[in-house]
C-alpha cells in the first residue's frame, strides 16, 4: 500500500505541472494586459513599459513561466499585481472558508444522496422511487447560480429566515483557531457565533451540494439495485436477518465502492463549483478570490488559486483510492 501511495504521489507531479502550464498560458495569451487595468487606457507608453518591466511582463513567456515555477516550488506564489499582497497569505486566509463550505455541502450531499438512493432502490417503481428520481433530475438540471438566487429571493427577501450573503455577521467572528467558524465557535463556547455562522452557511451549502446530491442518489440507486439481487443477499434474508440489517450492513457496504468514487470526484468538483456559489452568496473563499482575479487579469492570483484547487482535487482522488481497500478487502493496491 505504501508503495502504491508513493507512486500515485509521484504521478501527481506531471498532472500539477500540466495544470500550472495550462493556466499560465491561458492567462498570458488570452486575457487583458493587467497594466491596462492598473494604469487605464490613457496611460503613456513609457508608463506602461515601466510597469510591465516592474511586473516582469516584458520577459519572454517561457522565462516568466520558469520564474513562476521556480518560486512556486519554494512555496512562493508571488504577489497580486493589483493589491500587492502575498498570494500564498491570501489563499491561506480564504482557504478555511472554502473548506467549510465544501465539507458541509459534501456532507449534505452524501447523507441525502445515499439515503434517497437506498430508499429508491428498496422501493423500486414506487411513488418514492419516481419522486426521488424526478428530484435528482431537477438537481442535475438546475444551475447552481440560479438555484442560489432563487433561494436568496425566497428565504432571505420574501421570508426573511436566512441571511442573503456573507459568512458571519459583522462583529461576531469567533476567535481564530482552525479558521472554520463552526469549529472555532464550538471550541471557544461562542454559541451566538455558531448559530449565526450556521445560518449563513445553510443556503450556500445546500445550493452547492444540490448537484452532488442528485449524482450520488442516482449512483447509489443503480448499485443498490444490482447488489440486492445477489445470491448472498437472498442467503442473508433466508437466515432470518431483519431487512434493515440486510440492506444497511450487507448490501449497502458492497454497493458503496462506486459511490465512494463519485463522492471523491464530487468533492473535487465542489471546490471548483464553489466559484459560482461563493460569487452569488458573497462568500469570502478561494472561489470569489479567483473570480476577482479573472475580472482584473491578476495573473498570480488566478494561477495560485487554480494550482491550490488542482492539488486538493488530485489528493482527494488519492484518498478515494486508499479507501477502496477499507471498503472491500479483496481490493489490493500493488
Amino acid at each position: 500500500m505504501l508503495k502504491y501511495i508513493i507512486r500515485k504521489l509521484l504521478l501527481l507531479i506531471p498532472v500539477l505541472f500540466g495544470v500550472t502550464l495550462a493556466t499560465f498560458m491561458v492567462m498570458h495569451l488570452f486575457t487583458t494586459d493587467p497594466t491596462e487595468i492598473i494604469l487605464g487606457q490613457h496611460a503613456t507608453t513609457q508608463r506602461v513599459e515601466a510597469l510591465r518591466e516592474e511586473l516582469g511582463l516584458n520577459k519572454p513567456i517561457y522565462v516568466q513561466f520558469g520564474d513562476y515555477l521556480s518560486n512556486a516550488l519554494q512555496g512562493d506564489l508571488g504577489k497580486s499585481v493589483i493589491t500587492k499582497t502575498s498570494i500564498t497569505d491570501e489563499l491561506m486566509r480564504r482557504f478555511p472558508a472554502t473548506v467549510e463550505l465544501a465539507l458541509t455541502a459534501i456532507f449534505i450531499a452524501t447523507i441525502m444522496g445515499i439515503l434517497f438512493g437506498v430508499i429508491s432502490a428498496v422501493k423500486q417503481n414506487s411513488i418514492y422511487d419516481y419522486g426521488t428520481m424526478v428530484t435528482a433530475l431537477l438537481g442535475v438540471s438546475m444551475p447552481i447560480f440560479w438555484l442560489g438566487l432563487m433561494m436568496i429571493i425566497l428565504f432571505s427577501v420574501i421570508l426573511g429566515w436566512l441571511p442573503a450573503s456573507g459568512r458571519i455577521a459583522i462583529g461576531m467572528q469567533p476567535e481564530t483557531i482552525t479558521g472554520l467558524y463552526l469549529v472555532d465557535a464550538l471550541l471557544t463556547g461562542d454559541m451566538g457565533a455558531f448559530v449565526n455562522a450556521f445560518e449563513h452557511l445553510i443556503m450556500p451549502a445546500v445550493a452547492l451540494g444540490s448537484y452532488s446530491t442528485a449524482i450520488i442518489a442516482r449512483m447509489t440507486r443503480a448499485t443498490m439495485l444490482e447488489t440486492i439481487r445477489q445470491d448472498y443477499i437472498r442467503t442473508a434474508r433466508a437466515k432470518g436477518l431483519t431487512e434493515k440489517i440486510v440492506i444497511f450492513k450487507h448490501a449497502l457496504r458492497n454497493a458503496l465502492i462506486p459511490v465512494v468514487t463519485v463522492i471523491g470526484l464530487q468533492m473535487g468538483a465542489l471546490l471548483g463549483g464553489a466559484v459560482l456559489t461563493e460569487t452569488v452568496f458573497s462568500w469570502p473563499g478561494i472561489g470569489s478570490y479567483l473570480v476577482e482575479g479573472i475580472m482584473v487579469s491578476d495573473y498570480p492570483r488566478v494561477q495560485g488559486a487554480v494550482l491550490l484547487v488542482g492539488t486538493i482535487f488530485v489528493l482527494v482522488n488519492l484518498l478515494v483510492d486508499v479507501l477502496y481497500s477499507y471498503l472491500d478487502p479483496r481490493i489490493q493496491h500493488m
